[in-house]
């Protein structure tokens, strides 16, 4: 089973790193499942939009909900994610290359989210990468147990490592 996770120190940097990872695998003839974040700053003041793409070709769904400028707390809106999960498991069964998951976060640590999604492409030997962040990674550790490698936030480092995972074959696509 291959797993790998990693976290990039700045607001938003894991996601960058996923989103040109996912664009280079992509290039490179793999066929990439799962998500990756976009965050838009808004005009007014107050947190970004949070929004996902479906990994290989849309769609891109808002997974943040405005609670208006001063709210405190959890913006995600959880039956988009829901919706964004079930979106992932569906292409996930005609094969993939790779699965790369956009956050290991909260409902993932409460045992709901793409923890199923997850468990499934190991399941299948298909390669998985996650972003987490410090605040769920004990739960992370907890999920994927001494099964998962931690590599570096540089998406060369992430693309050599689906690379040695993957094989020859889809290495020279």
């Amino acid at each position: 089973m291959n797993l790998a996770y990693t976290m990039a120190p700045g607001r938003g940097d894991t996601d960058l790193i996923l989103q040109r990872l996912a664009s280079e695998l992509a290039a490179r003839g793999l066929r990439c499942c799962g998500t990756v974040q976009i965050n838009s700053e808004r005009a007014e003041s107050g947190p970004c939009d949070m929004d996902v793409r479906v990994l290989p070709d849309g769609p891109v769904l808002r997974i943040s909900q405005d609670l208006g400028v001063s709210a405190r707390g959890c913006r995600l809106d959880p039956t988009a994610l829901e919706t964004a999960v079930g979106l992932v498991a569906a292409s996930l069964e005609p094969g993939a290359d790779v699965l790369i998951v956009n956050k290991f976060g909260k409902h993932e640590a409460e045992g709901r989210g793409f923890r199923t999604v997850i468990a499934e492409a190991l399941a299948l030997g298909v390669p998985v990468i996650v972003g987490v962040n410090a605040l769920n990674l004990p739960a992370f550790e907890e999920f994927s147990g001494e099964m998962a490698i931690r590599l570096p936030p540089e998406a060369r480092a992430l693309e050599a490592w689906v690379t040695h995972v993957t094989g020859p074959a889809i290495a020279a696509a």
